[in-house]
């Protein structure tokens, strides 16, 4: 069983309710009806102009009868309108939100459909098939907020490679890939430590975390492995329980031979499942070249850190690659 296929049957036997904010959207709702088929929810709900969204189901053949699917106009004033708007003041009035505000900001989507999920009324939510990942992170920070002691959420991948001696057979988390620019080292330890639990989560195995640099064990010298091993140390201090090391090379954390020269008596170096890229530039270039030129699986970006469970998707994103993220956000929920 594959990563998809398990986290399939894990949504399917989990039966929980996905929001998604981008009812609207022709991708989103070919996506829907695939989720319904394939039984992976309790229940769905599109937000959106409900005209639009009918038409739109329409031409996808997609029947909105019934209480699988659940239909809301964020412009529509209601009970719960006001609940959202009123929990949104208590969120943000240290920012001067005024309730006035709120009733405004409650009719955006992506701020209904995660008020949704923060108040319990959804499990999870995916956007970001007509949103940019800084509207999605911005409702997401600003509503769902990020889980207990975490300060900054993140993103990760789940690669899929051939070859199989590699990670959990041949399943590695990267980190970050796709949320925090140029993380600096509290970021960087708190990405590690997210992505530490999102290989329990996503693989099933114990995380084996290596902390990518240039340099392994000090073969370098400069300011950016200085951040890496200030990192590092923040990782074992907060989590002990982890097994995290480096500052090391890729090929150092993938590969047993190189280990041996360059880190012999690292317990990560050699065994990694989980790859902690220095920047984001490095991570979103690392994973799409693996991707690319190991014709790897690329699943995600999947976000890490928030309370609860909500994933971003690439404007550019196909239905297969909704249905897949919204089966992880299921199970994950």
């Amino acid at each position: 069983m594959d990563f998809v296929q398990r986290q399939k049957f894990l949504a399917k036997k989990s039966q929980k309710h996905l929001v998604l904010p981008e009812g609207y959207e022709p991708r989103t709702l070919q996506a829907a009806k695939i989720l319904k088929e394939e039984g992976l929810a309790s229940k769905i709900t599109l937000i959106g102009d409900p005209k639009e969204i009918e038409a739109v189901a329409f031409e996808c053949a997609l029947s909105l009868d019934g209480d699988f699917f659940e239909v809301i106009d964020p412009n529509k004033e209601s009970d719960k309108a006001e609940e959202y708007a009123q929990e949104y003041v208590r969120l943000r009035q240290h920012k001067g939100k005024t309730i006035e505000q709120a009733r405004l900001d409650m009719k955006k989507v992506l701020n209904y459909g995660a008020m949704m999920v923060r108040l319990g009324d959804g499990d999870c939510m995916v956007a970001g098939a007509d949103h940019t990942t800084g509207d999605v992170l911005r409702s997401g920070f600003e509503i769902i907020k990020t889980a207990p002691n975490v300060k900054y959420a993140s993103s990760c991948f789940v690669m899929d490679v051939p070859d199989k001696s590699m990670g959990a057979d041949g399943l590695l988390i990267f980190a970050d890939c796709a949320t925090i620019p140029s993380p600096n080292a509290e970021q960087l330890a708190e990405i590690a430590i997210a992505a530490s639990e999102s290989c329990r989560n996503f693989l099933r195995v114990e995380p084996i975390c290596a902390m990518l640099s240039f340099s392994t064990y000090g073969s370098a010298s400069h300011p950016d492995v200085d951040k890496v091993v200030e990192a590092v140390r923040l990782v074992k201090t907060k989590r002990p329980d982890l097994n995290v090391d480096g500052e090391m090379q890729l090929d150092a954390a993938l590969a047993s031979s190189v280990a041996k020269k360059k880190a012999p008596n690292s317990s990560v170096a050699g065994k990694a499942n989980t790859l902690i890229f220095p920047d984001l530039q490095s991570g979103n270039i690392g994973y799409k070249l693996v991707q690319r030129f190991a014709k790897a699986g690329a699943y995600g970006p999947f976000m890490q850190g928030f309370a609860k469970p909500i994933s971003d998707l690439s404007r550019g994103a196909t239905v297969e690659d909704i249905v897949n993220t919204c089966a992880v956000m299921l199970a994950q929920a």
